[in-house]
């Protein structure tokens, strides 16, 4: 007799003693996907998503596996697989696994269940054309807290394609953050790392025309059949595929083929997969299979590190306080600061320029919208300056004159009060003062703020004026 309750009693007995044993997010992606299905004369029956999903299981998990049963249903326990082909059909391919406190005892396909029909995948006659841009690498995307995970996770994948836990790995985030750019370079390395490997990199849109292509042209299996023998597909954009049915559809069918034979799909989206719409549920589960990394508005250091590395690849010197104008001005998304630099390397290479403040702010108003608005660094200086009625050539000299020095230190006060710059980077725009020198014009500015009733009052006058402007 068969018994659901216990099935599924037994099966969370077990999950719980797995999830002391392995790490949150492999027990995220191994085991919450499992199924249990029934339990008779001992044999606990679990479903799978996937032939790779059982193989991985007990690659890397049978002891765990065998101890958790050991535990609820004692040494004549038995585990067996079946294996998800697709909700609507009812063929499964059964496996059986006998699981004592010494080693596997037997492993092998139970003769009462029909077997999955396999497709012939077509043999690949020709090299394929990974349509990848062979500018994309790891070495031009810059780390930062912003994309930590994503680009580790990518990297682990470009060296072990289809064999990790993030199987699928979709990288999610808005327009500009670079996810082009990561996934092309995870597949670069694939190929450099496993000349032997077919990598696909295809955008939504151009999937979509090709599959409508396909079905007016009824070649709707020779459209499918050109990603059956890939090892690698990187898909950017999916959310484009959101309300067309047939084309999900087609897709669904590629996936599990690629998933189930160990293949590594990479996917990219411009948010998480809980909040794309217009995908069918079922596609959604099989993205939540693997890993959901997310790419964030870089920090101010982190775009300061992609001018530098930016510029050094082509060769170029370049100031650092023009590096420091342009990663804090340029604070929207890196498609715009990549446009910035190449506009600067353009205007340098082809008419000799020399890139300095004036003309990167010249190209920045050409390019980022509103920063004529922004209460800036370059404000600040020209506002303190004009209010002490000193220069500011003066306030980035040594001199040690007080009404030089009050004004060099409010300056300092209102850049680290309505920026987002480091103290280092403050300093580098007051002729190169150390953290420490603008440290302590913050406290003195504080000290007097406290101490000193007419600084304070000129400090609330400079304090509303730099409010209306930068409301």
């Amino acid at each position: 007799m068969i018994d659901v309750r216990d099935c599924k009693s037994v099966w969370n007995s077990c999950l719980e003693y797995i999830r002391q044993c392995v790490g949150d997010q492999s027990f995220k992606t191994w085991f919450e996907p499992v199924e249990p299905l029934m339990l008779v004369n001992n044999v606990l029956t679990i479903q799978v998503p996937s032939q790779f999903f059982y193989e991985w299981l007990e690659e890397h998990y049978v002891h765990v596996l065998r101890k958790a049963i050991d535990e609820q249903l004692g040494p004549d326990g038995r585990l067996e697989y079946q294996i998800l082909v697709d909700k609507n059909d009812l063929n499964r391919k059964s496996y059986g696994t006998t699981l004592h406190k010494g080693s596997i005892i037997s492993r092998s396909i139970n003769p009462g269940v029909s077997k999955e029909t396999k497709q012939e995948v077509p043999a690949v006659s020709q090299p394929i054309d990974s349509q990848l841009n062979a500018s994309y690498s790891f070495d031009t995307f810059i780390e930062g807290d912003c994309n930590k995970l994503a680009r580790s996770a990518g990297l682990a994948v470009a060296n072990k394609p289809g064999v990790t836990s993030f199987n699928p790995l979709l990288v999610y985030g808005n327009v500009g953050l670079g996810k082009t750019h990561l996934v092309q370079a995870i597949g670069n390395q694939i190929k450099k790392n496993h000349a032997d490997k077919k990598v696909l990199y295809m955008p939504s849109e151009r999937f979509l025309s090709q599959f409508i292509e396909a079905m007016k042209n009824n070649q709707s299996q020779e459209f499918t059949n050109q990603f059956l023998g890939l090892d690698v597909l990187i898909l950017d954009d999916v959310q484009f595929l959101s309300g067309k049915e047939k084309t999900q559809e087609i897709f669904f069918h590629i996936f599990n083929h690629l998933h189930q034979s160990g293949k590594q799909i990479i996917i990219t989206s411009d948010c998480a997969p809980k909040d794309i719409k217009g995908l069918q549920e079922r596609l959604l589960s099989r993205f939540k299979w693997g890993l959901s990394a997310d790419l964030q508005v870089p920090d101010y250091e982190t775009r300061n590190a992609i001018i530098c590395k930016k510029m050094q690849f082509e060769g170029i010197e370049i100031a650092a306080d023009v590096i420091d104008y342009l990663a804090y001005s340029v604070d929207t998304n890196m498609r715009d600061l990549e446009g910035v630099v190449n506009s600067l390397i353009a205007q340098h290479t082809l008419s000799g320029r020399q890139i300095d403040l004036e003309l990167a702010k010249q190209i920045i108003q050409n390019i980022v919208q509103n920063v004529e608005t922004e209460v800036n660094i370059d404000y600040i200086q020209k506002f303190v300056s004009e209010y002490f009625a000193v220069t500011i050539e003066q306030m980035k000299d040594k001199t040690r004159k007080r009404e030089i020095v009050i004004a060099r230190q409010v300056a300092m006060y209102f850049t680290k009060e309505y920026t987002n710059m480091s103290l280092k980077s403050i300093g580098n725009h007051f002729g190169g003062r150390d953290h420490s020198t603008v440290i302590h014009a913050l406290t003195s500015v504080s000290d007097l703020m406290d101490t000193d009733k007419k600084f304070r009052a000129t400090m609330q006058d400079l304090i509303k004026k730099i409010k209306i402007k930068s409301a």
